[in-house]
C-alpha cells in the first residue's frame, strides 16, 4: 500500500498507535456510566480521555451498499447458528450434561483452543443488536450469557477455582504456570471476557457484566501469587488481549483489581524495544503480538502513563510502513519479516485475516486520540476495501471467510489447510471454526462504527467524516441527522446532506492521501459552491458553519492508476486506483511465478469506473478491485521489464587486496567485509580470502542484483573440502528466497539454484559433478529468458532451458555472501575465493570461456 502521509508533522519518534475493542469510547459515555451504576459499578473517568468520541453503533445507519451486504449474510449466520453446539464443551467442562452435536474445526472438543468461538459470538450478537436494534440478537447474547453463567456456578463443583470459566479444565493454566506451552489458555479466556463485555456495554445485560467480574477476580487470583520473572514467561505463550479487556474493565468498574491485573499483562519482551523506538519484530508472531499492542491504548487511558502510547506509536508505524503488503494486510506464514521484506516473502499464506482485523482497532482508536494524524484513517480505509471487504464469500449466504489472503501470483481465497468448509466456500457453519472465523463474525458486524466521529467539548463541536460508506448518523447530542449518498469507490464522488436539525459545528472531511499521488486536487464543495480552502491529500479539511436542514456537501476525488514499487524490489510493482489495489483476473490458470506486465498497455474498460486490461506475459489480462475477485486465482504483484543498459560490470569484487575489507572496483557498491573468521591468505598464486568452513564468510551489500532481468556470476573458488549444501555464493533474503552455487549436494553434483518463496519448487542447474578439490576454479552462471546455464573453467557444465523464475525478482537481496547459506543449517565452505563479478548481460559461451582464462 502506498506510504501514509502524515501532514501534520512528526511526533518525537514519528510514530503512534491505538486499539481497544469497538466498544472502548462508549465505555466512558454517559450511557455505559449508568449502565456500571446499573451493573454495581462506578464508571472510571479516564485518566488521559481521547479527543474524539465514536458514534453509538445505534445512531449510525448503513445504506445499500457492499458493506451492508456483507453484514446481511454474517447477521444471517448469527441467527443460524446453534448455541447449545457451541455451549456443549463448556458445560461437559463443568460437569453439566449436553447432548448437542460437537463442533468441529478449533472447537472440536480434542481442540485446545475450544470455547473461543462463543466469544466472538458474544460480541457480533451484541454489535449486530446495537447497530440494528433487532431484538432476536440480543435474546440470543442473553441465552448465550445466561448459559454461562450456569457453567461459572459450577465451576467449584467441577473442582474449579471460583469464578472459572472455560472449555477445557483449569488444570491447563497449571501446565501453563509450570512453563509448558499450552495453546494459548489465556487467548481464549479474553475472548470470552471481551464478549461479556460487549454483552454488557452493547446489549446492557447486566449479568454479562457479573460473570465477566467473576472471571476477572478468578485472573486476578490466579495470577497473583506468581513473581514478576514467571509471570513474564508465561506471557510468552499467546494470551490475546488479556490488558485490553481488563484494562476496558477498570473504566467501567472503577475495580483497582482489573487494573492490576491488567498491569501483570505487560509483556516487557515486546514493550521494552518498541518503548525505545526500536522495530525487532522480525520472527514475532504477528497477531500474538498485535493483540498485545492492542491493549495498550486502555492502558494509556487508564493511567495515563504516556510509555504505553510510545509503545502503540512505535509499533502501528512500523507494520503499517514496514511490514505491510498492498493491500494492507501484514504477515506470512503468521509471522513478520525483516522489515521492507515484501516480495521476497510472498506466498499462498500471506496477510493473516485476524492480524488485520486487530490493526483496524489500533488505527481507529489511535486517531481518536490523534486526530491530527489522519494516516491512521488511511489505512484503515486501504486494509477495510483491500482485505477486509473481500474476505467474505459474497456467494455464501452465512457470510463465510478465508483465514489467509494470499498474495502469491495465482493464490486464490480459499479454506485453511486442516478445516472443513462448505463446498465451493471459504469456511463453513461448523467445521471450521478458528480464529478468522470469529474474528470475521465481528468485523462485517461493526463497519458503522468507524464512519463517523465528533468531539463533545460544546465549545468547538465538529463531526469528522471518515470513511465513504452510504449511512446515515444521527447526532443526538446536536440533534443533526447526516445522510452520506455515494457509489465510493466505483466512482470518486460523495454527498453529505443533513436532512434534520440545525447548529453551529465543524465538518472535517478526509482527504485520502492516495490523492496526492493523481497529481491532481480534490473538490469539495458546500451547497453547490466550491470551497476555497486549501484541500490537503493527507489531511482533513474543515467546513466550519451555521448548518441548516437542507445544505448539502460535496466531495469529488480526483483517480488515476498508480503503481507502486515493493521497497525489496524496484521492479515488481503493484496497481492500484482511488483506494483499490487491481488484481488481475486468472480464473482456474495457475501461475508459477510472477507475470511481468507492460504498464503502457494499461486501458480502461468501457463502461466500467474501476476496470482496466493490460497486457503481462504478453497476453491480455483483465484487471478489477482486488476485493471483486472471488472463486478464481489473481495475481497483485507484477514484474515490470527494465530498460536496457548498456552491457558493464555492475561490481566486481577483485577480492586480492590481501589487506583491509574487500572493495567493488566499479566503484558502485560499499565495501564487502570478511566475517566469521575469513581471513587474507596467499597459496602462491597471489591474494584471496580463506574460508576456514566453521564461520568464516563474506558478507556482500545489498542491492548488486537489483533491476537485473539476465546477469552473469563468475568467481574464482578453491574447494579444499567438499560439504553437502556449502555455498560458493548465495544472494537472497533467507531461505526460502536465494540465488546460490553449492560446491556439491547429496547427490554429488554442484549446483545453482533460484527460488523465490512462493515459488513451488526451485529452479536448478545441476553440473555432472562436484566442484574439484584443492585447485583453483573458475565458475560461472548466467541466467536470461528463461535459461540457466553453469560453466565450470570456461566450459559448460549444466543447464536448465525451463527456467521458471526471471532473476529480476530477487531484487535488493538484503542478505548476500560467498562462502555462507541462507540456510543457517547448512555448512559453510572451507576454501578460497577472489574475483567476484556480477555482469547485467549472460554471456556468451565465448566470452565466459575468454574470462576464465584471463
Amino acid at each position: 500500500m502506498p506510504t501514509p502521509r502524515d501532514t501534520s508533522g512528526p511526533s518525537r519518534r514519528r510514530l503512534l498507535v491505538t486499539a481497544s475493542a469497538a466498544a472502548t469510547t462508549a465505555a466512558i459515555s454517559p450511557v455505559t456510566t449508568a449502565r456500571a451504576a446499573a451493573g454495581g459499578g462506578t464508571a472510571t473517568a479516564p485518566a488521559a480521555g481521547p479527543p474524539l468520541a465514536a458514534f453509538d453503533l445505534a445512531d449510525v445507519r448503513l445504506l445499500e451498499s457492499p458493506f451492508l451486504a456483507n453484514m446481511r449474510r454474517t447477521c444471517a449466520y448469527l441467527l443460524f447458528v446453534d448455541p447449545d453446539r457451541l455451549l456443549h464443551t463448556f458445560r461437559l467442562n463443568a460437569g453439566l450434561p449436553s447432548t448437542a452435536e460437537p463442533c468441529g474445526g478449533w472447537e472440536a472438543p480434542t481442540v485446545q483452543l475450544r470455547g473461543h468461538t462463543t466469544g466472538h459470538l458474544l460480541s457480533a450478537l451484541a454489535q449486530a443488536y446495537a447497530n440494528t436494534g433487532d431484538t432476536a440478537y440480543a435474546d440470543k447474547g442473553r441465552v448465550l450469557v445466561a448459559a454461562l453463567a450456569e457453567c461459572q456456578r459450577g465451576a467449584a463443583t467441577a473442582g474449579f477455582t471460583p469464578g472459572y470459566l472455560s472449555a477445557f479444565p483449569e488444570s491447563v493454566f497449571d501446565q501453563l504456570e509450570a512453563g509448558g506451552k499450552p495453546w494459548a489458555p489465556y487467548y481464549t479466556l479474553h475472548k470470552i471476557m471481551a464478549g461479556l463485555l460487549d454483552q454488557y456495554l452493547l446489549a446492557g445485560n447486566a449479568e454479562a457484566l457479573d460473570v465477566l467480574r467473576q472471571l476477572a477476580a478468578w485472573a486476578d487470583t490466579r495470577t497473583a501469587p506468581l513473581s514478576y520473572e514467571r509471570m513474564q514467561n508465561l506471557l510468552k505463550v499467546e494470551f490475546g488481549g488479556m490488558n485490553d479487556v481488563l484494562m476496558r474493565l477498570y473504566l467501567v468498574t472503577g475495580d483497582p483489581a482489573h487494573l492490576r491485573t491488567a498491569r501483570r499483562f505487560d509483556h516487557e519482551d515486546l514493550y521494552a524495544p518498541l518503548a525505545a523506538g526500536r522495530d525487532e519484530l522480525a520472527g514475532r508472531h504477528a497477531n500474538t503480538e498485535i493483540a498485545k499492542i492492542v491493549g495498550t491504548v486502555p492502558s494509556y487511558e487508564a493511567t495515563g502513563e504516556g510509555r504505553y502510547l510510545d509503545i502503540a506509536d512505535t509499533f502501528w508505524t512500523a507494520v503499517v510502513r514496514h511490514h505491510s503488503y498492498a493491500i494492507g494486510g501484514n504477515s506470512n506464514q503468521e509471522l513478520l519479516g525483516p522489515p521492507d521484506e515484501i516480495v521476497s516473502r510472498l506466498s499462498g499464506v500471506t496477510c493473516e485475516n485476524c492480524n488485520s482485523y486487530n490493526m483496524l482497532k489500533l488505527g481507529r482508536q489511535l486517531f481518536l486520540h490523534r486526530p491530527g494524524r489522519s494516516a491512521y484513517m488511511d489505512h484503515y480505509e486501504w486494509t477495510l476495501y483491500n482485505q477486509m471487504l473481500g474476505e467474505q464469500d459474497p456467494d455464501s449466504a452465512h457470510g463465510f471467510v478465508t483465514y489467509y489472503t494470499g498474495l502469491w501470483a495465482g493464490s486464490r481465497r480459499e479454506p485453511k489447510g486442516g478445516l472443513g468448509s462448505a463446498p465451493g466456500s471459504y469456511s463453513g457453519d461448523y467445521d471450521n471454526f478458528s480464529c478468522d472465523h470469529g474474528t470475521g463474525l465481528e468485523t462485517h458486524t461493526k463497519f458503522a462504527d468507524s464512519v463517523y466521529f465528533r468531539t463533545d467539548d460544546p465549545r468547538s463541536p465538529a463531526l469528522f467524516v471518515n470513511l465513504f460508506i452510504p449511512s446515515e448518523v444521527h447526532w443526538k447530542q446536536r440533534e443533526v441527522v447526516v445522510r452520506q449518498e455515494t457509489r465510493y469507490p466505483a466512482e470518486g464522488h460523495t454527498r453529505l446532506t443533513v436532512t434534520a436539525g440545525q447548529g453551529h459545528f465543524a465538518l472535517h472531511m478526509r482527504i485520502p492521501g492516495w490523492v496526492a499521488d493523481t497529481g491532481r486536487d480534490a473538490l469539495l464543495k458546500v451547497n453547490g459552491r466550491q470551497v476555497t480552502a486549501r484541500v490537503r491529500p493527507g489531511a482533513y479539511t474543515a467546513v466550519e458553519r451555521t448548518w441548516r436542514t437542507g445544505d448539502t456537501v460535496e466531495l469529488t476525488l480526483p483517480r488515476r492508476p498508480v503503481w507502486t514499487p515493493a521497497p525489496d524490489n524496484p521492479r515488481v510493482t503493484t496497481l492500484s486506483y482511488g483506494p483499490l489495489v487491481l488484481a488481475g483476473e486468472y480464473g482456474d490458470t495457475e501461475l508459477a511465478t510472477i507475470p511481468a506486465i507492460a504498464p503502457t498497455s494499461l486501458r480502461p474498460v468501457s463502461g466500467t469506473t474501476t476496470r482496466f486490461t493490460a497486457l503481462a506475459d504478453g497476453d491480455p489480462v483483465a484487471l478489477r478491485p482486488f476485493h471483486e475477485v472471488q472463486h478464481q486465482r489473481y495475481n497483485v504483484y507484477w514484474a515490470v521489464s527494465p530498460r536496457r543498459d548498456r552491457a558493464r560490470d555492475v561490481a566486481r569484487y577483485p577480492l586480492d587486496e590481501g589487506t583491509g575489507t574487500p572493495a567493488d572496483a566499479t566503484g558502485r557498491f560499499a565495501d564487502a567485509a570478511l566475517d566469521g573468521g575469513a581471513d587474507w591468505a596467499d597459496d602462491g598464486t597471489g591474494p584471496a580470502v580463506r574460508l576456514n568452513g566453521t564461520g568464516g564468510h563474506v558478507t556482500l551489500p545489498a542491492g548488486m542484483l537489483t533491476g537485473l532481468d539476465e546477469l552473469t556470476i563468475s568467481v574464482r573458488v578453491r574447494v579444499d573440502a567438499l560439504a553437502a549444501s556449502a555455498r560458493v555464493f548465495d544472494f537472497g533474503y533467507h531461505k526460502d528466497t536465494y540465488l546460490f552455487l553449492a560446491a556439491t549436494t547429496g547427490a554429488g553434483r554442484a549446483r545453482a539454484a533460484l527460488k523465490i518463496m512462493g515459488m513451488e519448487r526451485e529452479d536448478y542447474i545441476d553440473a555432472t559433478g562436484p566442484l574439484p578439490v584443492g585447485t583453483w576454479t573458475h565458475v560461472a552462471l548466467t541466467l536470461a529468458g528463461g535459461t540457466g546455464v553453469l560453466y565450470l573453467d570456461g566450459t559448460e557444465t549444466g543447464r536448465n532451458p525451463a527456467m521458471v523464475a526471471s532473476p529480476l525478482l530477487l531484487g535488493v537481496t538484503t542478505r548476500s555472501y560467498l562462502g555462507r547459506s541462507q540456510n543457517t543449517t547448512h555448512p559453510y565452505l572451507k576454501g578460497a575465493v577472489r574475483d567476484l563479478r556480477v555482469h547485467n548481460r549472460a554471456l556468451t559461451a565465448a566470452d565466459v570461456a575468454r574470462l576464465a582464462a584471463v
